[in-house]
């Protein structure tokens, strides 16, 4: 067993000289001195001798104290050593942590940088990065696809080349501005032209510092195109109903007018045959009526506010009738072409108002060819089977007629194509058209169930494509109602008939046209008035005839008083506004009419004996 006092590891052990050093050193001193202590005559040898000694015993005592100091350092360089050793374990350590630090850290940068990319990426909408001349320096995936180059490098490329010209003006500047606050709270609006289509976007901007001290900036793009489609819409909406309402208002007045107008030349025609003098004049009144008539319904039509009288067509069959008059409109430096597609789907329209659509379409495209050109009425079936956007508009599924009026014209601007359809706007000279023609047809379009498109090309022509919703009727059902209805010439009548109607002129032509048809006719001037001829006639009233508009009582409430006494009562309404307008106010109440102003003497005559069987 080693000896614990001369462990090199205690630190005691290194200031004496252990138990047996000091046993070799008193040895070498006991052997030094026996001679002496055997001999203890002392004389001059033996002191000299003693005196040769002592070295001996000093240099035993160096001896021994040489292997302390010795030994001593040998402690002294282990415990070096021992301390280096701890402190390479201890630096490989804080390698072997660092080490694992910077893995974690690395990790841990991979993950943010994986999870920036996907935030960046995956955005759902465009962000870009551009440096101080707004050229982009990286963008993201919806950026790219906003810009239609989602197969091409954006990157290096000018921020401008991705808009219209009108807002590339001083982009730079602009945005910087916008970065600052400077340019107002709100963002830039610009549009970017993305293949054939044109997206609206605001832009949101933010200025950053570089490295270097650039200074670039961070844009983010919402497409705005819907907002904006829904926004056009409801603008365009607001406009219908203001000039509608306008519209509806002056159409009430002078329906009544015309309505006295037109009745009253009927009247006269009845006492002057065409061979008299005044035959010519009264007939010359009657078609500017006519025409003012058309003015007003035309006022109607692009408000959507006129009566339509809807029947089963085949479109081919309208257009046949119809190309004879095109051609007298289109003149001889025009050529029509008619190209009809074979099994025409049916559609259920207002006859009079789809030729009206086809007129305008068509002046409107012969003014567009003041050197001469060719106009062509394409028609051919459409099955759409998914629902589709065409601009503003969202088209349904289902089966369509499709109508195409293609002209050979100057064509349509494209900074106003997207008004052409506006009341009142027109782009012809002053006095050259009454703005009302295209937004008739949008208005009677609409009113059908259908949709309309315009494709335009500068010095190529224009296109304006109609989709009318096929129907599934019969068509032979109704053909053979429309010929019975013809048949009816006779328009004679008996029967008491209540009319109501607080325009002088009108109560006047009315009642004189069915006396004259045989009728026995009590007038009343107003609701209040209707109601006490009722409680006095009792049940002899067979048929009640009454304007809608009215002042204190209207139509329809005297409808809702009348119907509480006589619910088996005949009703016919007349007026100059749509029957929508109205229908939605009464209810379910059967046995109501409707007969829209103006009216002539034949068509009262004849909705009056329809009633009445």
């Amino acid at each position: 067993m080693a000896d614990s006092s001369a462990d090199p590891s205690r630190p005691e052990s290194s200031l004496r000289l252990t138990s047996g050093d000091w046993t070799r050193v008193l040895l070498v001193a006991v052997a030094t001195a026996l001679p002496v202590l055997i001999f203890p005559d002392a004389d001059a040898r033996g002191t000299a001798a003693l005196v040769a000694v002592i070295p001996g015993i000093i240099a035993v005592i160096a001896c021994a104290l040489w292997l302390s100091v010795h030994r001593r350092a040998e402690h002294h360089v282990g415990i070096h050593a021992q301390a280096e050793v701890r402190r390479e374990e201890e630096r490989a350590l804080q390698r072997r942590q660092e080490a694992q630090l910077r893995e974690e850290h690395a990790r841990a940068l991979a993950r943010a940088e994986r999870s920036f990319e996907t935030f960046f990426e995956e955005a759902p909408f465009g962000i870009a990065l551009l440096d101080d001349k707004a050229v982009i320096v990286e963008c993201n995936r919806v950026f790219r696809r906003m810009a239609n180059k989602t197969g091409e490098i954006v990157s290096g490329r000018p921020l401008a080349e991705l808009l219209r010209a009108e807002d590339r003006h001083d982009l730079p500047t602009r945005l910087a501005r916008l970065a600052s606050g400077a340019a107002g709270p709100g963002p830039l609006e610009v549009r970017i032209t993305a293949g054939e289509r044109e997206i609206v976007a605001s832009i949101f901007a933010n200025r950053i510092e570089h490295s270097g001290g650039s200074t670039r900036l961070i844009i983010y793009l919402l497409d705005t195109t819907d907002q904006k489609n829904l926004e056009a819409q409801f603008a365009q909406s607001q406009k219908m109903q203001a000039v509608g309402q306008l519209a509806g208002g002056v159409a009430h007045d002078f329906n009544n007018l015309l309505t006295a107008m037109i009745g009253f030349c009927d009247l006269l025609l009845q006492r002057h045959q065409p061979g008299d003098a005044s035959f010519a004049d009264i007939m010359q009144v009657k078609q500017n009526a006519n025409r003012a008539a058309n003015l007003v319904r035309q006022l109607l039509a692009f408000s959507r506010q006129q009566t339509l009288q809807p029947k089963v067509l085949d479109i081919t069959d309208a257009l046949t009738e119809l190309s004879h008059l095109l051609r007298r409109l289109m003149g001889a430096s025009i050529e029509l072409v008619i190209v009809h597609s074979r099994d025409l789907f049916l559609v259920k329209v207002d006859q009079g108002q789809l030729e009206q659509v086809i007129i305008n379409l068509a002046v409107n495209a012969r003014d567009a060819m003041p050197q001469g050109g060719s106009l062509t009425i394409r028609t051919h079936n459409e099955t759409r089977a998914y629902m589709e956007q065409h601009g503003s508009e969202i088209i349904p599924p289902g089966d369509y007629v499709v109508i195409d009026v293609e002209d050979t014209g100057t064509g349509i601007p494209p900074e106003i194509i997207q008004r052409i359809f506006e009341p009142f706007f027109s782009t012809k000279e002053v006095g050259s058209g009454t703005g009302l023609g295209l937004s008739t047809v949008y208005g009677i379009v609409k009113q059908t169930g259908g949709f309309v498109f315009v494709d335009s090309e500068m010095g190529k022509g224009t296109t304006f494509t109609i989709l009318l919703p096929r129907h599934h009727g019969k068509k032979a059902e109704e053909a053979a109602a429309a010929v019975a209805e013809e048949k009816k010439k006779d328009l004679t009548g008996a029967g008491t008939v209540l009319l109501v109607e607080d325009e002088d002129a009108v109560r006047l032509f009315g009642s004189r046209a069915l006396r004259n048809k045989g009728y026995k006719v009590v007038e009343a001037k107003s609701g209040e008035a209707a109601l006490d001829v009722l409680a006095n006639y009792g049940d002899t009233i067979d048929l009640m005839i009454t304007d809608i508009v009215m002042p204190q009582m209207d139509g329809t409430q005297l409808i809702k008083h009348v119907r509480e006494t006589r619910r088996d009562l005949k009703v016919i309404c007349i007026s100059g506004y749509a029957e929508e307008a109205f229908r939605t106010r009464l209810g379910n109440f059967e046995n109501i009419h409707f007969l829209p102003k103006p009216f002539s003497l034949d068509q009262l005559a004849g909705k009056v004996k329809e009633v009445m069987r």
